[in-house]
């Protein structure tokens, strides 16, 4: 691994946090211990990747540790990335091919993806103090979306997030692999379980049931 500052894959939105934001004590830790360890990571907030105007908007939990917080780029360098680029290429959803390296990578096709919580949480997990302080992130980004039409949330976390970005309401909207909810603003939220490696390891996650989301939010974009 080369230890040269990585580069932004995009520009971030104004509304994203700077390179060093403080607003999570925790996380700010993780992050600095890491750039003593890995100088040549990422170690910073994940910028959403979207296309130009997307339909439908991808919710993830929190960058990876040997993905996102590494590479700079989502689903990009660790073991859920071949499933979920795989699954989005074939679905017609983004364009060329996975290798894991941030500057050889597919491009995104009318989507967007964006982290619930934009830096690496220990272990994976976020407090629910650190999901809400970094929600004002995603709601702004879901605000610059204007043919927003579908939202796949991955996993519970970013599931609740979504639910309060668009106005819905967390007693009506429970979380559930395909479930579907019609959220104030018109569009639909779908769930799905987050395509990490123990998911996939331990089949709750299978790749047909991860295809069976995308193809399912096609439906519903060709169906308006």
């Amino acid at each position: 691994m080369e230890t040269a500052t990585l580069e932004p894959v995009a520009p971030a939105p104004a509304a994203e946090p700077s390179r060093d934001c403080p607003r999570c004590p925790r996380l700010v830790t993780l992050r600095e211990q890491l750039r003593v360890e890995h100088p040549g990571w990422w170690n910073a907030p994940v910028a959403p990747l979207a296309d130009a105007d997307p339909w439908l908007a991808i919710i993830d939990l929190a960058p990876g540790l040997q993905g996102a917080n590494r590479t700079g780029r989502p689903f990009t360098g660790d073991r859920s990335g071949p499933l979920f680029w795989d699954t989005l290429i074939a679905a017609g959803l983004a364009e060329g091919g996975y290798t894991g390296k941030p500057d050889d990578a597919p491009v995104a096709k009318g989507i967007a993806i964006v982290n619930a919580v934009r830096c690496l949480p220990p272990e994976n997990k976020p407090t629910p103090e650190e999901v809400r302080t970094c929600r004002p992130f995603l709601d702004a980004d879901l605000a610059t979306m204007p043919s927003l039409r579908v939202v796949v949330a991955l996993g519970a976390i970013a599931h609740q997030s979504a639910v309060k970005v668009l106005g819905g309401r967390l007693p009506k909207a429970r979380f559930a692999h395909l479930a579907e909810h019609g959220m104030p603003g018109g569009q639909v939220l779908i769930d799905s379980y987050h395509c990490s490696r123990y998911n996939q390891n331990t089949g709750r996650l299978t790749p047909e049931m991860f295809a069976a989301v995308f193809a399912r939010a096609i439906e519903l974009r060709d169906a308006r």
